[in-house]
This record gives C-alpha cells, structure tokens and sequence, in this order.
C-alpha cells in the first residue's frame, strides 16, 4: 500500500507511520498488524516519542546518570509470588471476547499475560470474575475496559491465546489503619515493572 509516508521503507519513515497511526486512536497491537512490524518496535518508537526532551548537558560536570528503564514482568515472578493461572482470553464465535474458565469472584490482582511476559495488571475490587466480565462487554463509559478490549481483541488475532493470572492477597493493618491489599500489590507492580498495556504510570 502506498501511503504520503512511503519513502522507501527506511526506519525513519516506519517510525512517522506508527506515529500517525497511534495519533488516530490506534492500540500499539493494531499499529504493529496493519505494518506488519513486531508489537515491541511499535511500543519503543511510541514510547521514545512520548519521553520529554532531554535538556542539554552542563559543561561544569559529567551528566547525572539516565533513569533506568523499567524490567519487564516475567510469569514466573508472578507464580512465584503467588498468582496462579485462572484462565485465557478467547474470541467466541459470535467474535465477542471472553474467557475460557469461571474466574474468581473474590477481590483481587490479575495478570494478562503473552508470551511469558506480563502486559497488564489490574485490582478487581468488585471482584475478579465481575470486573473482567466488563472487559469482554465493556459499558460506553467504560473507557479503559473500552480500550483494553480492543488491544485483546487484536492480540488474539495474531496471537495464540492471552492468558490470565489471578492473585488474593489478604488485607493488612498498619498502626490500627488498614491496609488494602490488593491495590497496593497492584500498584507496586505498576511501579516496578515495565506493563506495556497500562496507562497509568507510578513516578
């Protein structure tokens, strides 16, 4: 196909197609489908370009080390801290996004997974089986289920299955305050690793 952006399929030009896609609403996984490029080359031009400008380096010394790039989210540390596979995305054939097992219905941290690696986590605090119920239906004002259903769909289109990993931790006390579980197990992985399908970052 060609497009105002073809210039001979250079790096250059690739990077301004993913960036025109992504400026017209487009998931990174649909960007990396219609190109034909791998999710993870997509994910770092978007990325790069997203990071504010460096400013100049100061001659009076040598420049203060860059921020280390956040560690992907191996399945293995999840099992290892005591998530358990629950389930996997699938497109039925009425082409509508659900899961292949009954999930949970306890308050709790999920996991979707592809490749052994964690995209997203997220915290059911309504439960894990209602909350990703709204993922497969997502209501109209619903925009981060509106927009993860669309990533899935679009990963299980080109990849083999999604899979689902669901933790329960308890809740705790701190000096007599509680403490809840569950979002903060969320949000210590947001802050540590790299979940390319989350928005919402932990400075």
């Amino acid at each position: 196909m060609t497009s105002s952006f073809d210039t001979g399929g250079s790096s250059t030009t690739i990077s301004a197609r993913i960036r025109a896609l992504a400026a017209e609403g487009l998931a990174t996984a649909e960007i990396a489908r219609r190109l034909g490029i791998r999710y993870q080359h997509a994910y770092k031009v978007l990325k790069v370009n997203d990071r504010p400008s460096v400013p100049a380096v100061s001659r009076k010394g040598p420049s203060a080390p860059s921020q280390t790039a956040k560690p992907p989210l191996p399945v293995s540390v999840l099992i290892d801290g005591g998530f358990a596979l629950a389930g996997r995305w699938m497109m039925s054939p009425a082409d509508e996004l659900v899961v292949d097992l009954p999930l949970p219905k306890e308050v709790g941290v999920y996991a979707f997974v592809k490749d052994g690696i964690a995209h997203y986590v997220g915290v059911a605090t309504m439960g894990i089986s209602k909350r990703l119920y709204f993922y497969g239906r997502p209501g109209i004002s619903q925009r981060t289920s509106q927009r993860l259903n669309k990533t899935l769909k679009a990963e299980l289109a080109v990849a083999g299955s999604i899979k689902i990993y669901v933790a329960v931790p308890p809740d705790l006390e701190w000096n007599g305050l509680p403490v809840h579980g569950s979002a903060g197990l969320e949000l210590g992985l947001i802050k540590k690793y790299d979940l390319p399908w989350n928005v919402r970052g932990a400075g």
